[in-house]
C-alpha cells in the first residue's frame, strides 16, 4: 500500500531551505486546547481568507496586522498575519476589535467577525443587511461542526486511522475548503445523524433500500446493462419482492423523499416500497454523498438534499446522463489514448445511474454508479489519496501544542527529503514536478487532443504515492464537470455519433479555457503551491517558477493547448469562483445555467510574475 507512513525520525532531521520565511511567532490558534476555540479560529481564518481574496484586500507582510475597516458596523478588525501567501493561502492569527481604550484590542469571535464582514458586503452591494443572516448562520454552523470534528479526532490520538488509505484521506478534511466561508455547514441534520454521515467522524451506515416496480425504474449505463443487473449484487441478502428492482438511497434522503408528492404517489400505488436499512456499512467520502465500501466493485454517488456548503446535493438526471455519455465517449478512443500516452493517469467513470419515476422532476432517488479501483491495496493496485485530504491542515493533539505533521503532505515531503538526502524544500519541488507529470499534463493533453475538459479541483483529484512519498499515479473523478470545446464538436461526433445529443456538454472554447484555468490553474495548482507555502515546506516563489517552466515546455510541445496555457501563463488576471460572495448571495451552485450558478471574480495571476 502506498500510504504516507509516520516518519520514524524527528522532523528536525530534515530541515527546510534557509530561504523560507518563518511564520509569525506565537501559538497557532488552530492548536488551542479547547476544541470550540480551535473550531472558531478555523472558521474565522477560512472566512477571512475568502473575504480578502474576493474583495481584493491587500494583505500585509508576515508579522504585521491586517486592519479591516467595517464602517457599516462601526468596527475595525485587527488580524495578525501569521503567513502571507503569494497565492492567497494566508494564515491569520486571532482577530481583535481595535479600540481607542485598549491598545491590544478586544478579542473577536467567529460570530462577530462573520456578522461584521457579511454586513459590510451586503450593504456595499446595495442589499439590506438582513439578507446576510443566512450566510452568517452557516459560518457559525460550520464552526460548531468543525469543533466537533476536532474533538472527536483528538480523542483518537496520533495513531487514529481510517479503514483504508483511500478512506483515511477522504476523512482528513477536518477544517474543509481553505477558501470557503462555511466549509462544514450541514444545518439540516441532527448531531446523531451526522455521527453516522460525516467522513470527518469516520461515519458509516447501511444503505436504505426501496423495492421499485420495473415500470417506474429509469436509468442507463455506458454498456447497456440494466440498473437491476448493476444493483442486485449490492443488495445481496436483501429480501426484494419478486419482480421488483432494488434501489438504494442515503438514509437521510430516504426519510425526506417520502414527503415528496411524486414519491408518495408511487408508494400509495404499490409501485415503490420502502424496505429500510440493510446490508453492510458504506463509508461517506469527502463529498459526504458519495459512499465507498472497500469490498464493493463500485462506489455510489447518492442524492442528498441536505445543504452542504453552498448547495443541496440532489443528483440531477441531466448530470447522470452526462456521466454515462462521457463514459461512452472515453471508450470511443480517448481512454485508449490515455492508457498509451499516460498509463499512470486514469478517470473514474460515473458509468451508470438509476432512479424511480418516469415523468416529471427528479424524485430524489437518483444514484450514480462509479468505478471503485481502491479496495485497500491488497491486490497490489495503487491506492488513490484525495489531494484535498493530502493538503488538509491538522490541529494539535489538544494540549495547546502543534501536531507532529500539519498535513499528510508534510509526511510525504519529509519522506521524500529523507529518501533523496535533500532539504524538504527541494523535495517539495520534486513532488510538484511529479504531480504535474502524473496528473496535470495528462489533463491538459486530453483537452488539447480531444477538446474534452474537466473540473479537477483538489477534491476531484487523487494521487498514489510511491515508497519515497512522491506521486506515482493520478486520477480524476466526478461526471458533473465535463466540457467539450465547441471547436471540436465535429471531431467528437465522428468519434462517437450522437455524443453531444441531449446533454449539456458543448461550450464556447473561451469559456472552457476560463473554467479549466479556475479549476486546474487556481484551485488545484496555485492551491497546491499555496499549501506547500503555508505548511512551511517550500518557498512559493520557487514553486511558481517550477510550475511556470513546466507549463511553458508543454505550450511548446502541445500547440493545440496554447489557448489554455496562454491564459494560465500570460493573463494578468484569471476568473476565480467566489465562494464567499456565492454564499452571501445564497446561490445554489448546482441549480441554473452553468454560466451563472456561482459568482466569479478577477484574481491577479501570480504565474505572470514568476521567473524561470
Amino acid at each position: 500500500m502506498n500510504r504516507p507512513n509516520d516518519v520514524g525520525q524527528s522532523a528536525a532531521a530534515v530541515t527546510p531551505a534557509d530561504t523560507l520565511a518563518a511564520p509569525a511567532a506565537g501559538p497557532d490558534p488552530l492548536d488551542a486546547a479547547d476544541a470550540l476555540r480551535a473550531g472558531d479560529a478555523a472558521a474565522m481564518e477560512t472566512l477571512l481568507r475568502a473575504y480578502v481574496r474576493e474583495t481584493g484586500t491587500e494583505v500585509p507582510p508576515t508579522g504585521q496586522a491586517l486592519l479591516l475597516d467595517l464602517p457599516a458596523s462601526r468596527l475595525t478588525l485587527s488580524v495578525p498575519v501569521r503567513y502571507r501567501s503569494p497565492t492567497g493561502w494566508h494564515r491569520f492569527g486571532a482577530p481583535c476589535v481595535a479600540t481607542t481604550e485598549d491598545s491590544h484590542g478586544v478579542p473577536a469571535d467567529a460570530a462577530l467577525v462573520a456578522a461584521g464582514l457579511i454586513r459590510e458586503t451586503t450593504l456595499g452591494r446595495g442589499v439590506l443587511p438582513h439578507h446576510g443572516g443566512d450566510a452568517t448562520a452557516r459560518v457559525l454552523d460550520s464552526a460548531r461542526r468543525t469543533a466537533t470534528h476536532l474533538a472527536r479526532r483528538r480523542a483518537e490520538g496520533e495513531h487514529g486511522r481510517g479503514p483504508t488509505p483511500f478512506l483515511d484521506s477522504e476523512q482528513a478534511l477536518l477544517l474543509g475548503h481553505p477558501f470557503h466561508p462555511a466549509p462544514k455547514s450541514r444545518e439540516e441534520a441532527s448531531d446523531a445523524e451526522l455521527d453516522a454521515y460525516s467522513p470527518e467522524l469516520r461515519g458509516s451506515f447501511p444503505l436504505h433500500w426501496f423495492a421499485a416496480h420495473p415500470d417506474v425504474v429509469v436509468g442507463g449505463s455506458a454498456d447497456g446493462s440494466s440498473p437491476a443487473e448493476l444493483l442486485r449484487p449490492l443488495a445481496a441478502g436483501l429480501e426484494v419482492p419478486d419482480g421488483m428492482v432494488p434501489v438504494p438511497a442515503h438514509p437521510w434522503q430516504a426519510r425526506e423523499v417520502l414527503a415528496r408528492p411524486e414519491v408518495a404517489a408511487l408508494v400509495d400505488a404499490g409501485l415503490l416500497r420502502p424496505l429500510g436499512a440493510a446490508g453492510p456499512a458504506w463509508y461517506p467520502t469527502s463529498s459526504v454523498r458519495t459512499v465507498q465500501r472497500p469490498d464493493a466493485e463500485v462506489m455510489l454517488k447518492l442524492s442528498l438534499g441536505m445543504r452542504i456548503t453552498n448547495s443541496r446535493r440532489n443528483n440531477l438526471r441531466s448530470e447522470m446522463r452526462l456521466g454515462v455519455r462521457a463514459a461512452q465517449l472515453l471508450a470511443a478512443g480517448p481512454a485508449d489514448w490515455l492508457r498509451a500516452e499516460h498509463p499512470e493517469f486514469g478517470i473514474l467513470r460515473d458509468f451508470a445511474w438509476v432512479s424511480v419515476g418516469t415523468d416529471g422532476p427528479e424524485t430524489g432517488l437518483e444514484t450514480a454508479i462509479r468505478d471503485n479501483p481502491f479496495r485497500g491495496g491488497g491486490d497490489g493496485a495503487p491506492e488513490g489519496l484525495c489531494v484535498a485530504g493530502l493538503l488538509a491542515e491538522r490541529t494539535g493533539p489538544g494540549d495547546g501544542t502543534p501536531p507532529r505533521h500539519r498535513a499528510l503532505l508534510c509526511e510525504a515531503a519529509e519522506r521524500a527529503a529523507r529518501a533523496f538526502g535533500v532539504p524538504v524544500a527541494e523535495a517539495s519541488e520534486r513532488w510538484l514536478a511529479r504531480y504535474l507529470e502524473v496528473l496535470v499534463i495528462p489533463l491538459i493533453r486530453l483537452q488539447a487532443r480531444y477538446g474534452i475538459a474537466l473540473e479537477p479541483h483538489h477534491q476531484n483529484t487523487l494521487v498514489a504515492l510511491d515508497a519515497h512519498g512522491l506521486p506515482r499515479a493520478g486520477w480524476y473523478r466526478d461526471s458533473q464537470g465535463y466540457y467539450l470545446a465547441a471547436s471540436r464538436t465535429a471531431d467528437i461526433e465522428r468519434l462517437l455519433p450522437g455524443a453531444t445529443d441531449g446533454v449539456d456538454l458543448v461550450f464556447d472554447d473561451a469559456f472552457v479555457d476560463e473554467r479549466v484555468a479556475y479549476y486546474l490553474g487556481i484551485n488545484n495548482l496555485l492551491g497546491l503551491v499555496g499549501a506547500f507555502g503555508t505548511l512551511q515546506l517550500a518557498d512559493e516563489g520557487r514553486l511558481l517558477r517550477v510550475l511556470r517552466g513546466a507549463l511553458e515546455r508543454l505550450r511548446t510541445a502541445e500547440p493545440t493547448a496554447k489557448g489554455l496555457l496562454d491564459l494560465l501563463l500570460d493573463a494578468p488576471v484569471l476568473r476565480c469562483k467566489g465562494n464567499y460572495l456565492t454564499c452571501v448571495d445564497g446561490l445554489d451552485e448546482l441549480v441554473g445555467d452553468v454560466h451563472t450558478q456561482s459568482v466569479y471574480i478577477d484574481l491577479p495571476n501570480p504565474l505572470t510574475e514568476a521567473q524561470r
